[in-house]
């Protein structure tokens, strides 16, 4: 690995994304530096599944194997550390860390994902990736036909259930206060077979994550195996919104085809620049990235 602390690309966040788009510049020949605080957003996740060659295996087996290899590459070196401030422009990017180092690069590439923000029910944060999951192609095949709530108001709960029925007939929706959706749309549900409960949850039972059971505010407890939320979620880092990098009404990170945000030598990719957050979709964004950002420095070159 390169002692140097000049590089070509600076990669901020060292997940799938992140490995990815370094391993495409490091076989590109290309001096990149790996900036990885080590939280991940999938660590509590006991096994990652939809990912071909891989299937079954922990997160961070497979973060392992693709440091192991990426780092194989002479031009790439990963350094442990928070981010905490990026200056400069476009060619001539300064990156500090929390503990006073400084690298200095001409690109930037976020792989920075983003942060879930869990409902403030006692005991779902603990199941967060185990046994409370957002992804049915990441977690659906394990809990098929288990007994399954799906945490949802508002319209898109009609699509979230008609989309879970397919692992699971035994499903609830779970409110967590009056239903938000119309008449039409509770028939809807309904004619899948599904309950609706407005009562608020109240809390969670698990051991090690996995549930057990869900409490109600009147007292009542259900059996629950399987727990569905698509949680509302911030930026993890606010460094790309400082740098000005636009953020789309959703909230993550304006990216064109070739993962390239709004400001000039600024690319970001992986979970904080869109809504697909399965693995492959952040191995492949990684890839693009550090495919079109060695286009653009060949371009720059000649």
């Amino acid at each position: 690995m390169t002692d140097q602390q000049n590089f070509e690309v600076a990669i901020i966040g060292g997940s799938y994304a992140g490995l990815s788009a370094a391993m495409t510049l490091g076989r590109a020949r290309r001096r990149v530096v790996i900036i990885d605080s080590g939280k991940p957003c999938n660590r509590q996740t006991p096994h990652s599944h939809n990912l071909i060659t891989q299937d079954g295996k922990t997160p961070a087996e497979i973060s392992a194997t693709a440091r192991e290899q990426v780092l194989a590459y002479p031009t790439v070196t990963l350094r442990p550390g928070l981010v905490t401030g990026i200056s400069g422009i476009d060619g001539a990017f300064n990156v500090s860390l929390e503990l006073g180092q400084q690298f200095q690069a001409k690109k930037i590439i976020f792989a920075t994902g983003i942060r879930d923000i869990m409902p403030d029910i006692p005991g779902f944060a603990q199941c967060w990736g185990i046994s409370a999951v957002h992804c049915p192609y990441c977690h659906g095949y394990e809990y098929s036909d288990a007994r399954t709530g799906i945490l949802v108001n508002g319209e898109m709960a009609l699509e979230y259930v008609r989309l879970i029925r397919n692992w699971t007939s035994d499903l609830t929706v779970y409110t967590n206060g009056p239903a938000t959706f119309d008449g039409e749309i509770r028939k809807k549900i309904h004619a899948t077979g599904a309950d609706i409960i407005e009562q608020p949850v109240t809390s969670l039972d698990h051991e090690n994550g996995y549930l057990t059971t869900l409490h109600l505010n009147d007292g009542s407890v259900r059996e629950i195996t399987a727990f569905y939320h698509r949680p509302l979620f911030v930026q993890h880092s606010t460094l790309p919104e400082e740098l000005g990098c636009a953020l789309t009404t959703h909230g993550y990170i304006q990216t064109d085809e070739a993962q390239k945000t709004t400001v000039p030598g600024i690319y970001a990719a992986g979970d904080n620049s869109g809504a697909f957050r399965g693995l492959t979709g952040a191995l492949a964004a990684g890839t693009v990235a550090g495919a079109r950002l060695n286009h653009e420095l060949i371009s720059e070159d000649y």
